[in-house]
């Protein structure tokens, strides 16, 4: 994948509404039953309050809606099925049962303790993680009003829903993918439209100007940011000798790279890519350059290739790196994490730009299929054309792992784009 010359037809927004509602139908359906079995939670209670929202919370919602008040989701464990209750004034649809759509705190409590009395749980999960910030939304006030109003004999039953939170919100299911990757074909081509003479005319445009260029293409189309979008531009040292450090004009000759991500349908899109411009006669970038993207090329087929469920984010980095330096790999470093409905959790962290061994905690967590990452690393090689100065190449790309191993959503770039 090199590059788009168009983009992908985008939903309008009530088909984006039809589809999210679509999507998580099936994953309370596939997904939460088998997640709350291997947590051992038969109960799990999501509370939250309209203006901060668990971010669990966001996830089990449909777009089409509005969350007044106290927020309260209540999940049961039937053995042969998961009940959903809603216990608020927001209109979840025909996700959840509905006992009381008022917007009274108090009646909502007394719903809730009837709830939990009638089905006697033994392990009721609230969401208070200490090592990924997506499991952990139950603010401390809400948790002071659950612990005053439940019975006595339910404290004592009170447990982290944290591996619940995870399995769910990592889990995907082919429908899931399957939209994913258009999200990312989407994401792909608006990173296209930035790299083009439509965009940049050498000479004039400033890099300072792709951020704003591709934010506002992102508005148009109805998207919000995953993050600030990152732009920057990489040159020969005769290049900076010529212009200057300060000097933020694009031209030709510059290497440009771009570390930017969208939301479109719940799911996040992270990318880095890079292009080049051309210098008057050019018709290809310098062979030290296409040479470098394709040495990381070669540390992403080993990225690829190492994923098994059941290791650990920092098993899988020792493994890829190991491999890659005894594959004579120039430099790697492997930055790499979970992506989806959030864009850097809650599935395993597999090394950060400064840790290249060990990352306690958020490293330990393991691999689980059906789940995405973003194929974030980099190499650092010499350019002969450059007067042989070390250029260092960060690629990243969304990667889904399944049964089938684990390969890039819409692609990876394997050739530069040419400005």
């Amino acid at each position: 994948m090199t590059g788009r010359s168009f983009v992908p037809q985008v939903l309008p927004m009530r088909q984006r509404a039809e589809i999210i509602h679509r999507l998580l139908k099936r994953r309370l359906t596939e997904v939460l039953p088998g997640a709350m079995r291997e947590a051992g939670i038969d109960c799990w209670l999501i509370l939250c309050q309209e203006d901060n929202l668990d971010p669990v919370y966001t996830t089990m919602i449909p777009m089409d809606t509005w969350c007044p008040i106290l927020q309260i989701l209540v999940f049961l464990d039937h053995g042969d099925r998961v009940e959903g209750i809603n216990i608020s004034g927001t209109n979840t649809h025909d996700l959840y049962g509905r006992p009381y759509a008022g917007q009274s705190e108090g009646e909502q409590w007394t719903r809730l303790i009837r709830i939990i009395e009638a089905y006697d749980p033994q392990r009721i999960g609230i969401n208070i993680g200490e090592v990924q910030w997506a499991a952990g939304g139950l603010t401390h006030n809400l948790y002071r009003q659950l612990t005053a109003r439940l019975p006595t004999r339910y404290l004592e039953r009170l447990v982290s829903a944290e591996p619940l939170a995870i399995r769910w919100l990592t889990t995907l299911t082919d429908d899931d993918l399957l939209m994913y990757e258009h999200v990312c074909a989407v994401a792909h081509a608006v990173i296209a439209e930035c790299y083009n003479r439509q965009s940049i005319i050498p000479g004039q445009t400033s890099i300072d100007d792709l951020p704003w260029t591709y934010w506002q293409r992102c508005a148009n189309l109805g998207f919000t940011m995953a993050f600030k979008p990152y732009f920057r531009s990489i040159r020969s040292p005769a290049m900076r000798e010529r212009f200057g450090t300060e000097d933020r004009v694009i031209r030709p000759g510059d290497l440009i790279h771009c570390d930017v991500g969208l939301q479109y349908l719940r799911f996040n899109s992270d990318h880095q890519q890079l292009a080049y411009v051309l210098r008057p006669g050019e018709t290809d970038a310098p062979t030290g350059l296409v040479r470098l993207l394709a040495e990381a090329n070669r540390l992403q087929d080993i990225y690829l290739d190492e994923f098994r469920a059941g290791l650990t984010g920092n098993e899988l980095l020792a493994n890829v790196l190991n491999r890659a330096h005894s594959g004579g790999i120039s430099q790697p470093r492997l930055y790499s994490h979970s992506v989806g409905l959030f864009l850097h959790e809650p599935g395993p962290l597999i090394g950060l730009p400064w840790e290249q061994e060990r990352c306690p905690g958020r490293g330990d967590e393991t691999l689980a299929l059906n789940s995405c990452f973003t194929m974030e690393l980099s190499v650092t090689a010499s350019v002969p054309e450059w007067d042989g100065e070390e250029v260092r190449c960060p690629v990243e790309e969304v990667v889904a792992f399944t049964e089938a191993g684990c390969r890039a959503l819409d692609g990876r770039q394997t050739g530069l784009y040419l400005i």
